[in-house]
């Protein structure tokens, strides 16, 4: 990996071990369940726009996972490219 790409990494990772992100995480869970209440929809646009939301609140709560994953197959496309030289 880079420089850049292992600090980018480093950097993501000391962010989710803080508590700050785990309150975050904390108010998008309790804000989902609100959010996806179709009873309080308005109207169809209200619906897509909710949909929105739900769709941003997922990609922030799976994003430490996907950060996971990303930097695993870094390593292992790394690892790989050692192993050929």
């Amino acid at each position: 990996m880079t420089p850049e790409t292992e600090k980018y990494f480093r950097d993501l990772n000391e962010m989710f071990r803080s508590d700050g992100w785990k309150i975050l995480l904390g108010d998008i869970q309790a804000s989902a369940v609100n959010v996806n209440s179709i009873e309080s929809t308005k109207d169809e646009q209200d619906l897509f726009f909710r949909k929105g939301q739900l769709a941003v609140m997922a990609n922030i709560l799976n994003l430490e996972s996907q950060v996971a994953a990303a930097q695993q197959q870094a390593q292992e496309e790394e690892d790989e490219a050692d192993a050929q030289d």
